[in-house]
């Protein structure tokens, strides 16, 4: 075991007095030593469950004969950060969260991990560590909240609070309302209901083999998801034994596992981040075309939220993950997993129990998978569009060019009421670097939507969106505008057109007179100056390439 290096031999004497100093009896100190990573804090919705989680995820620990360590990880909640200075840290958290897990492991040798996480950029750092260490591993995502209720009405954070913004300023609802919608949207603990980006990113880490069969769908307050950690904690100590690590399981079949399953659900741009981010740490090569490759031959088989109807309880009712692994049987690959099962064997034991959340294959909600990736002169190194939360109408679209600096300024704009139908609202100096940190656009977007322009403007940034964002948006233009990308170079009232079926992005300026903008543009100066966002932006890479640090 790892964990001989600090606990076995004669010079071992003084670890061994510090390790009794925590109250560990002589008879636990040949077992297992598991670490347990967890991201609760009082402050996130989708984690102040996490207590009760630990305890059952320690009962596992035990019985399944190993010694549990609990140490703290941070975590950011992006909808509290959204739309201020806060949203800088949320992506650059990431990279902290795998370098602590990381950190803590390999200082104190662990011999395995449980990562206990739930929002958005919590569970892909935890992946990103797991897939770096190569300890045996397993990750418990806490769960997704309980739907909102007013009047009879079900409710969602960003359909009913982000969104109601948009429509108080265009006076389609009272004060009476906006205060109800606030106080009842969220009623308890959980992850956001819909498919946004942490709900995700808990599916993609189930569909990668990474956590327990129906541990990403499964309710935060129920008692499946106790059980689910308690056996997580057991399992991990399996793991152990048989040495089965997390790059075992994290092959690049199981990433195409993972971004299927994606796509079928219509999931988060943000994955196009996260999943080349982790791939990047197992050590597995994985193009960003990966995504639009599979996306052609995935149909988009769930209606879920933002763009869709459906919420996660739905989803779970329906069979959760397990179902739509079923739904895609003749594409999966047989993989093993964390639970010691193989993929096919947890479809052959899949149940789907409602069609129309689950539809067949044979009746999708649209052909092809929910995310696509665009190229074109004004994003040769890609842009992404969760296109199946795009109407039909505005698969194609073409407009004039209102150009913004920051998010701050085309927010102010857009609340004034400064856009029109026919304009494609640019946000730039959002990207990993010039952001820095690269933050989401959700305030702008949902806005626009509450104002009911989704079906005639289009917004496009160098940033990115959260899960919840619905509509005309693309995102991650690379080369971003402070790199000297096309999009820094785009004038008030130049013409852009988008094709999405075609994964086209074009801004309809001359060559030539886009030799000479580049000519005369200079880097603005960098937006922060100091402490870790001056030296993340410093090091990140783009967002083609999953914004790692290099």
């Amino acid at each position: 075991m790892r964990s001989g290096i600090i606990k076995k031999g004669i010079e071992r004497v003084p670890h061994r007095a510090l390790l009794y100093a925590t109250g560990i009896p002589k008879t636990e100190m040949d077992k297992p030593f598991i670490g347990v990573a967890t991201s609760f804090t009082d402050i996130i919705p989708g984690h102040i469950g996490m207590r009760d989680l630990e305890r059952f995820i320690e009962k596992g620990i035990h019985t399944g004969g190993g010694y549990p360590f609990f140490f703290g990880i941070p975590g950011i909640c992006d909808g509290i950060a959204m739309g201020h200075s806060g949203m800088h840290y949320s992506l650059p958290s990431r990279e902290l969260i795998a370098d602590m897990v990381e950190t803590i492991a390999r200082a104190h040798q662990l011999d395995g991990l449980v990562l206990l996480t739930n929002c958005d950029k919590i569970t892909p750092g935890m992946l990103m560590a797991a897939a770096r260490t190569d300890i045996p591993s397993i990750v418990v995502t806490a769960g997704p909240m309980l739907s909102g209720r007013l009047g009879g009405r079900r409710l969602s954070l960003v359909n009913d609070t982000f969104e109601a913004v948009g429509k108080y300023k265009k006076g389609l609802i009272k004060d009476e309302e906006l205060q109800a919608l606030e106080m009842c949207a969220c009623p308890g603990a959980g992850s956001c209901q819909g498919m946004y980006t942490a709900n995700t990113m808990a599916c993609v880490t189930e569909a990668l083999g990474m956590s327990m069969p129906r541990c990403a769908t499964e309710l935060a307050v129920s008692a499946n998801k106790r059980r689910i950690a308690f056996e997580s904690g057991r399992r991990v100590v399996d793991l152990v034994k048989k040495n089965v690590t997390p790059r075992k399981i994290m092959t690049l079949r199981a990433f195409e596992n993972a971004i299927m399953v994606d796509l079928a659900l219509g999931g988060s741009t943000n994955t196009v981040l996260h999943i080349p981010a982790i791939a990047h740490d197992a050590g597995v090569d994985l193009p960003l075309e990966t995504f639009d490759k599979l996306s052609k031959v995935t149909p988009h088989i769930t209606s879920m939220l933002p763009g869709g109807e459906h919420y996660l309880e739905d989803l779970n009712w329906a069979g959760g993950i397990p179902a739509v692994m079923k739904r895609l049987t003749d594409r999966m690959n047989d993989n093993q997993t964390v639970s010691g099962n193989s993929v096919l064997s947890i479809i052959e034991s899949a149940s789907i129990t409602d069609e129309d959340v689950i539809r067949p294959l044979s009746n999708p909600h649209h052909k092809e998978g929910g995310i696509a990736i665009l190229r074109g002169n004004l994003a040769p190194d890609g842009a992404v569009v969760k296109q199946s939360a795009v109407s039909r109408k505005m698969m194609k679209f073409e407009g004039a060019a209102k150009v913004f600096d920051s998010e701050e300024k085309g927010m102010k704009a857009i609340l004034a009421g400064q856009i029109r139908p026919g304009d494609v609202v640019v946000i730039r100096y959002e990207g990993p670097k010039g952001g820095p940190g690269m933050r989401e656009m959700l305030s702008p977007t949902a806005t626009i939507a509450g104002m009911g322009l989704t079906e005639s403007v289009a917004l496009i940034t160098d940033g990115r969106f959260s899960g919840g964002t619905r509509g005309p948006c693309i995102g991650h233009i690379s080369p971003e505008a402070m790199e000297g990308g096309p999009i820094a170079l785009i004038r008030d009232g130049d013409r852009i057109r988008i094709d999405i079926p075609k994964r086209k992005i074009d801004l309809l300026v001359p060559a030539e007179e886009m030799e000479r903008r580049l000519a005369g543009w200079k880097a603005p100066k960098a937006k922060i100056t100091t402490g870790y966002l001056s030296r993340y932006a410093r090091m990140v890479s783009s967002a083609g390439k999953g914004a790692v640090m290099e």
